[in-house]
């Protein structure tokens, strides 16, 4: 994609720490075995798949039935693979929870269009404190989740989960397709789906920490949507003018020149007094209208935001994670953006290095979750910390 690391795990198992992880390439002739064998002979609780969307998603989610003992198993399609070199392309990344260290209840979300909130948040309330029942000599939890990214309900559905989390922090990402937009696609246990979610709840003996970054600053640039369609992400109108057209005079470029590397090059923000949240744009339609990743409301101020050095601020954000020991490993879900910003500025190989050494591993994503808000061009995660008493 972008000059990222291409290399398969091979016979290296992965990384010594709390997960289990194994890396294939997407067109190995049998990749879930390849898997197997990196992973080890378990007992797993969990095992998560992250596929290129070259890979045959059908066929993987069919032969990983029953491969992994009672582990209960989790896929997607990707917009990019973070693995053992960093940023991949053409992967296949899959953690596994070993079942001494994890207690998972894992379940899927369907029809997200049309989603009954209150029965969601009961059965979140419910599925959390049987967990809790279940392990209660695992005194650390958080909740991980994977969304059909091209659904365009990130929103309603983690504002309505996080309404049954309690003191449970949840973290995840949309699935992608890429940069292509067309397909994306998520599997729970053998069963493919599409406008659906799969919740991972997850009790640990690991002490944990949910954390998001992003490198971006506000500028002193506002604009004000004047005229937005939330529900298909559209903006029409920004200070009363056409949507496409105003954002690029902002910018001094022409219309035409707006593409995803303007629009991770230039992302804009919401303020909520000293905090931002990113909103970015996917991008412009055929009648000049803004697509982006999150719903956007009339009336909303969007403000112009500037890029810090990321692979800098990548490196202080993890390394204020290791206070006082530094994790074993971090799952992450990192947005496409910024996979393409590195690329535009050269920074693939610094990024991928830092987060190699700090042993990232998860999937590039069209939006990430983090409590109840869906946000973009962020690094949202878990890191994991050795166990209590083991070392």
């Amino acid at each position: 994609m972008d000059g990222a690391g291409h290399g398969s795990g091979g016979e290296d198992k992965g990384r010594a720490g709390a997960l289990c992880v194994a890396q294939v390439a997407c067109d190995a002739p049998d990749p879930i075995s390849a898997i197997h064998a990196q992973l080890g002979p378990g007992p797993f609780a969990l095992v998560c798949l992250f596929a290129s969307p070259r890979a045959d998603f059908i066929a993987l989610t069919r032969q990983a039935q029953g491969r992994f003992g009672a582990a209960e198993v989790l896929a997607c399609t990707t917009a990019g693979e973070i693995g053992l070199n960093g940023y991949e392309d053409g992967q296949i990344i899959a953690t596994g929870f070993p079942a001494d260290l994890f207690a998972v209840d894992s379940y899927a979300i369907d029809g997200l269009d049309q989603l009954e909130a209150q029965a969601t948040i009961d059965e979140v309330i419910h599925r959390r404190r049987a967990l809790a029942a279940r392990a209660p000599q695992m005194p650390y939890d958080f909740a991980f989740l994977m969304v059909d990214g091209l659904s365009l309900q990130e929103e309603n559905l983690t504002s309505v989960l996080a309404s049954g989390m309690g003191s449970t922090p949840l973290f995840g990402g949309s699935t992608g397709d890429g940069t292509s937009f067309c397909s994306t696609w998520v599997a729970h246990n053998g069963v493919i789906r599409r406008n659906a979610a799969l919740l991972a709840l997850v009790r640990s003996h690991c002490p944990v920490k949910v954390f998001s970054l992003d490198h971006l600053v506000p500028t002193e640039v506002r604009m004000v949507v004047t005229a937005a369609d939330p529900d298909r992400r559209l903006v029409q109108q920004i200070n009363a003018e056409p949507a496409a057209a105003e954002y690029a005079r902002l910018l001094g470029k022409d219309p035409g020149q707006l593409d995803a590397f303007t629009f991770a090059a230039h992302p804009v923000v919401v303020r909520l007094g000293d905090s931002h949240h990113v909103r970015s744009i996917q991008r412009v339609d055929e009648e000049g209208h803004l697509v982006f990743f999150s719903a956007i409301n009339e009336g909303m101020v969007l403000t112009l935001a500037r890029h810090q050095d990321m692979a800098r601020h990548l490196e202080e954000g993890l390394r204020a994670l290791s206070h006082p020991v530094m994790p074993q490993q971090i799952l992450g879900c990192d947005c496409l953006f910024r996979r393409i910003e590195a690329g535009q500025y050269q920074q693939t190989r610094r990024v991928s290095d830092i987060l190699s050494r700090f042993n990232v591993v998860g999937f590039n994503t069209y939006g990430e979750q983090y409590g109840a808000l869906h946000v973009n061009q962020t690094l949202t995660g878990v890191a994991f910390y050795p166990p209590e008493g083991r070392g």
